[in-house]
């Protein structure tokens, strides 16, 4: 049985269905993972007792004649910077290298509400900065497609894990793209929802103001599988959404996306755009045209400034939230000081790594007094600007699609010495965070080298399922495989 191969849909329905067993597809999966991540890099931890625990739970559950939650038996796998009851939780930073939570993220609540099984913790950019998985304190993760490449990031590790099929799903966490960017470079389907539809309670926060959870998957259906699973009101977190909310995704796929409107900036095709991720695209959008939607340029003049204001946001907000590891409450302590003062200084010293230390310098500059109004207030303003030009689009409109990533997987390295041309990596995904609203990777096509190349649909705040629609019908159009 290839259970490594199988979608989440498939395990669930086959386990559900007494086809095999939960145990069964778990073994599987981990015996995959100790042949392959030696040489990927794609996890941090592997809970092997706990994840062979939950799946003999599941088990008895389905011989006991008990209801099943809708992921049960699937494996899945968790950035590393969502907290995990009695299991290592690092952020990929020597600060927190010995952090065991005593307490469960709201996701991984909910995935185990659902049934499904917690096989492991995957790497990343250390506290999420990163588009390449590079500066994790432990080990650099590889890209599956080619493994001389990034994964990208910061979301690396759980891309990779599921390229590579150690996991059917993983869940990453994306503030300026890091579900997005590393699912183009590895080939595979990256969600990241509407701000607030997922609750963020128990994520360790980068940018409070932009961060938000999603899944990995190989497929789109799975991906509306996810967030059917880990969506809802969360009471412990102040910025959950408490509206109503799509009771399903799955039931609504498969579905003609004919009449469907569909927006192409202009602003996503100028310089720096690789020629065969363009080349893809405009054949994507023949693809769409093909099926029904209609497709018009338009321009969204803001969108080509995005870079500037994110990093300003999100470093002032990376600043203030790492304030909190000091050497003193927990985390990484110095064993060499003098007093008190001394003590946060070596201990940040010695245990930030060096992308981490430059967003923290960052931040606290644009936050210093003198300097706030003309670069963190500027920035803010233009993010008004920014979410007023898409609301715009969407009244006219269904969806906005683009390149997800402007560049192809680069090689291990490449870009460590530019810190510049490593954030251009995401220039067509900050913006989607900074305004808010859920957009979607999807595979659509390769590259000569085979190199992956990924498709970005966003949609209007709430627009999950048309979002997911139209993901799903170009998927079942063009039937890539890589």
């Amino acid at each position: 049985m290839q259970s490594d191969y199988m979608s989440a849909w498939d395990i669930s329905k086959g386990i559900a269905e007494k086809k095999f067993s939960a145990v069964e597809i778990v073994e599987s999966h981990i015996k995959r993972i100790k042949e392959r991540d030696g040489e990927i890099g794609a996890f941090l931890t592997l809970c092997e007792d706990e994840a062979l625990a939950q799946a003999r739970e599941v088990d008895e559950k389905i011989s006991g004649g008990r209801p099943v939650g809708r992921l049960a038996g699937v494996p899945a796998a968790i950035k590393d910077n969502m907290c995990t009851d009695g299991i290592r939780t690092t952020c990929a930073s020597k600060m927190l290298e010995d952090f065991i939570p005593p307490y469960n993220a709201t996701v991984v609540e909910r995935l185990l509400d659902e049934d499904a099984v917690i096989i492991g913790k995957t790497n990343m950019d250390e506290f999420a900065m990163g588009s390449s998985t590079e500066n994790s304190a432990f080990r650099i993760t590889k890209n599956p497609r080619d493994i001389t490449r990034v994964p990208g990031g910061s979301s690396g590790g759980s891309a990779a894990a599921v390229a590579a099929d150690m996991v059917p799903v993983t869940l990453g966490s994306d503030t300026g793209g890091s579900i997005r960017q590393p699912a183009a470079f590895c080939g595979v389907v990256g969600l990241k929802p509407t701000y607030g539809l997922v609750s963020r309670y128990g994520l360790i926060a980068f940018g409070s103001s932009l961060d938000q959870i999603g899944p990995f998957s190989k497929t789109v259906l799975d991906s509306a599988l996810m967030l059917e699973a880990i969506q809802g009101k969360d009471e412990r977190d102040s910025t959950s959404y408490r509206g109503e909310y799509q009771k399903s995704y799955t039931d609504s796929l498969g579905k003609d996306i004919k009449g469907m409107r569909i927006a192409v900036p202009k602003e996503f095709f100028m310089d720096g755009l690789d020629d065969e991720i363009a080349a893809s695209v405009q054949e994507s959008i023949k693809c769409f045209e093909g099926l029904g939607a209609k497709v018009d340029e338009i321009s969204l003049p803001a969108a080509g400034d995005g870079l500037s204001a994110y990093y300003i946001i999100s470093s002032a907000e990376a600043s203030s939230n790492l304030a909190r590891y000091d050497g003193i409450r927990y985390g990484y302590r110095a064993k060499d000081y003098t007093n008190i003062d001394e003590l946060m200084e070596m201990s940040r010293s010695e245990a930030f790594g060096t992308e981490v230390k430059r967003r923290i310098m960052l931040g606290t500059y644009a936050l210093s007094s003198g300097y706030y109004d003309e670069y963190y207030n500027r920035a803010q303003k233009f993010r008004k600007v920014l979410k007023g030009q898409f609301e715009d689009v969407f009244r006219s409109y269904d969806l906005i699609l683009g390149p997800t990533s402007p560049v192809l997987p680069f090689k291990i390295g490449e870009r460590n010495s530019d810190p510049l041309q490593m954030y251009l990596a995401d220039v067509y995904t900050i913006i989607v965070n900074l305004v808010g609203v859920p957009a979607i990777s999807i595979p659509c096509g390769r590259s000569t080298e085979g190199l992956p190349v990924g498709l970005q649909l966003i949609g209007p705040h709430y627009g999950e399922l048309r979002i997911l629609q139209a993901a799903h019908a170009f998927e079942q159009e063009i039937k890539l495989e890589l």
